[in-house]
């Protein structure tokens, strides 16, 4: 499971840099479709990842109902940290058009996974 979350976490660090984006749209699916975890551990967990600084409530809500795993976020949050920083350097060299299109196409599979799921 901490493979699964540092790869989880290297990617959306990566994305997040690239687009700007991470938590919902990266970090929360892939813990729901990878990690099996149901909706409310992925967000929680996602949270706790995140959002600390920010959202240190709402992830403390989520974990005083069981629904944090805090080996997860912190696996997550070591590769985010990181691959931010490789995707922000890929995102500023490859130009605007082609970072527009790759978000779009990001957007398109992300929204076409949801519409077709069974969960």
């Amino acid at each position: 499971m901490i493979y699964g979350a540092l790869l989880i976490g290297a990617a959306a660090g990566l994305l997040s840099g690239l687009f700007g984006i991470g938590g919902g749209i990266i970090i929360v699916p892939a813990l729901v479709y990878f990690l099996k975890f149901d909706q409310q551990k992925a967000n929680g967990t996602s949270l706790a990842a995140l959002l600390l600084p920010v959202g240190i409530l709402a992830a403390w809500k989520y974990a005083s109902q069981g629904q944090v795993n805090f080996k997860v976020a912190f696996a997550m949050s070591a590769s985010l940290f990181v691959m931010a920083f490789i995707g922000s350097l890929i995102g500023l060299s490859i130009g605007n058009t082609w970072l527009t299109r790759g978000f779009g196409l990001l957007l398109v599979g992300v929204g076409i996974q949801f519409m077709f799921s069974t969960r």
